[in-house]
């Protein structure tokens, strides 16, 4: 067997998984009134349909002065067992077992929302919410306590396997455990001991309520990552303690704090499995099982953190709401087929930092799996010709639903390899990573049977004349060519041209950001790599002001620091001028309408946005029984919302 170790049973407490793969705790914002919901239901049924061993919900809320977020989970209130019975239920037909997570967030959540004081250890802000918390008293501590408990009883009452204390990187429990946060003098306080004291209480009230035959466990932060706080050899003492109470019976691990997010939720700028060192140091040292989880998106690298003794389950997040069968795919031996997480957050992260409901870049039925999940295709009750003009990933998907539906597909690209803009995106610095969009669906367009035809330059005349029934238009966009007065001039640039190689520049650039985003930052990154001098001027903020919610933000700015880019924000860039080496700039402070000039450059590169190429749609309006157009070609947006209409459009042809 491929994966002996991947695929092998593992005892957890009085609970024996079927597998080493976990589908870890996160937020989905899926909860209605508070309450589980149907879409709580079939997210987690897709991924036990998947393959997965064991799945861990997003964190229960168990307390009114925990409102991190506005849909939680209130898993104190009795009502909420009902529809704990129906997702358990459903998620068992699958053979797959469940556990709850339960959580205090403390420091980080929100009075605004709950309208309450925040508790905490000590009156010390966090670093993201900012708000002053009360110090609790002992009758908090024990408060908490008895709603642990309650909340637990309701667990059990729910059907599920066994409960997760949430003691990591998002955790009143952390808190205590932490001296960067917890500044007692009483016995809450100070040593060791005294620190452990209250997550020791949660641990027995919630064993006293559920019982010595039913599973629980903690999920540990093995590092805060910062000065001041935990780190792995004071974890790995706090663990073998816990172990030594006989409370529990397993760890799970997370990593860092609000402090460094970009920890929490490595994106592609985050080598693989960065956290399987600090797994490996808390498995040397406590003998019940250790869960490894951090950017592990294939099973081959999970079948050798196994192998090697470093964790003895492997929590995968991202990589199955990417793809919920990789699982079941990896058992079968059908590799190339699993779609792997790139981990770009856009979908995920992303839109949980903005208050939205979970989804993913590479999987729009996420959070519509009654609708979109596995087994919901059927096909077509009439066989169309089917013709798709654009091969990037809107065009690829597209293309690939409508062949699996039965349709006859042809599918054109102008280019020598499909995958449109994502093959210049992919060149920016630290940005190779999401060329696996086109990787894992390029196999899946030639499997639903799509006849592809690249360096073909087609027509409104061509497509009419091969009597398509229907066609979808997917031709993209492209760089707008005159975005600022003088931007037409010699040796100035966009960005895909200085990506593509299309560019000759000089040492000393200009990169006018209107972009705020990869295409602004992992372009003027890709020019520091190569030695340029560069300067980015932006009209925000800060230089790459849509990064914050994908976690990019920190290590890219960093990064560009670190490389000599200089940057002027606040710049609303109005003309450019002069001849190569000679390149100026002007434009106006957004808050002060001063104007101001810069310069001399070699030369300038523009990320000052894209406009739709749209020529080929308007000549066949009208013309065509069923036409479409689909991403950029629309408007230009990012590749998110390309592959959801692909996919949409895909279905319904």
């Amino acid at each position: 067997m491929m994966f002996q170790n991947l695929f092998s049973p593992q005892k957890l407490g009085k609970v024996e998984v079927k597998n080493r793969i976990s589908f870890q705790p996160h937020l989905t914002n899926f909860a209605e009134n508070c309450l589980p919901s149907e879409r709580h239901m079939y997210y987690w049924g897709e991924r036990a349909k998947g393959g997965a061993g064991l799945i861990t919900t997003e964190e229960m809320s168990v307390h009114p002065t925990d409102t991190a977020y506005e849909k939680l989970v209130e898993a104190f209130h009795p009502e909420v067992i009902p529809g704990f019975r129906k997702i358990t239920d459903y998620v068992h037909q699958y053979d797959t077992k469940m556990f709850c997570q339960l959580n205090h967030n403390g420091q980080q959540c929100d009075g605004s929302i709950s309208r309450l004081p925040v508790w905490a250890p000590s009156p010390v802000p966090d670093i993201l919410f900012r708000e002053t918390p009360k110090a609790m008293e002992i009758e908090d501590i024990e408060e908490v306590c008895r709603f642990f408990a309650i909340s637990a009883e309701h667990v059990r009452q729910g059907g599920f396997d066994g409960v997760e204390l949430q003691f990591g990187h998002s955790s009143l429990a952390r808190q205590f455990l932490s001296p960067l946060t917890n500044y007692r003098q009483d016995e809450f306080g100070g040593s060791l001991e005294n620190r452990m004291r209250a997550p020791l209480m949660f641990i027995k009230a919630v064993r006293r309520a559920v019982g010595d035959d039913f599973t629980l466990g903690i999920r540990m932060c093995a590092d805060e990552m910062i000065p001041g706080g935990l780190d792995l050899a004071q974890v790995q003492e706090i663990c073998v303690l816990f172990e030594a109470s006989g409370l529990i019976d397993f760890v799970d691990l997370s990593i860092a704090t609000f402090y460094n997010l970009y920890l929490v939720e490595g994106s592609m700028h985050t080598p693989l499995g960065y956290t399987i060192p600090l797994a490996a140091g808390i498995r040397e040292k406590i003998e019940l099982p250790v869960f490894c989880t951090g950017r592990i998106n294939d099973p081959v690298m999970a079948e050798k953190v196994l192998a090697a003794g470093q964790a003895d389950m492997i929590g995968m997040c991202r990589a199955l709401i990417c793809d919920p069968f990789l699982p079941k795919k990896a058992e079968e031996g059908r590799l190339e087929d699993i779609r792997s997480c790139i981990a770009c957050n856009q979908g995920c992260i992303g839109r949980m930092g903005v208050n939205r409901t979970l989804g993913c870049v590479q999987n729009p039925a996420v959070g519509l799996e009654k609708q979109w999940g596995e087994g919901t295709l059927r096909p077509a009750p009439v066989k169309k010709k089917v013709m798709v003009v654009g091969g990037g990933p809107g065009g690829m998907w597209a293309a690939k639903m409508a062949g699996r539906r039965g349709h006859d597909v042809t599918l054109y690209d102008r280019n020598e390899a499909l995958g449109g803009q994502v093959l210049t995106a992919m060149k920016g610095a630290g940005r190779d990573e999401f060329g696996v969009i086109i990787r894992n669906e390029k196999e899946q367009v030639d499997k639903a049977g799509v006849k592809v035809e690249l360096e073909t330059e087609v027509t409104a005349e061509q497509l009419l004349k091969a009597g398509a029934d229907t066609i979808i238009v997917a031709t993209g966009s492209k760089p707008k060519a005159h975005p600022v007065g003088g931007a037409d001039g010699a040796g100035v640039y966009n960005v895909w041209q200085v990506l593509d190689g299309q560019a000759e520049l000089g040492e000393k650039i200009c990169l006018i950001d209107y972009d705020g985003h990869h295409r602004a930052t992992a372009t003027a990154e890709f020019l520091a790599d190569q030695g340029k001098n560069v300067h980015i001027i932006c009209s925000s903020l800060f230089i790459g002001a849509e990064l914050g919610p994908t976690q990019d933000l920190y290590l890219t700015r960093q990064r560009l620091l670190g490389k000599g880019v200089t940057f002027t924000p606040d710049i609303a860039v109005m003309e450019v001028s002069g001849d190569i080496g000679e390149k100026s700039v002007k434009g106006f402070n957004v808050y002060s309408n001063a104007w101001d000039e810069w310069g001399p450059y070699d030369n300038l590169v523009l990320a000052m946005g894209q406009e739709v190429d749209e020529d080929l749609y308007f000549a066949l309006k009208g013309k065509v029984k069923e036409l479409y157009r689909i991403g950029d070609c629309v408007a230009p947006r990012k590749v998110d919302m390309a592959i959801w209409e692909g996919h949409k459009v895909g279905r319904e042809v």
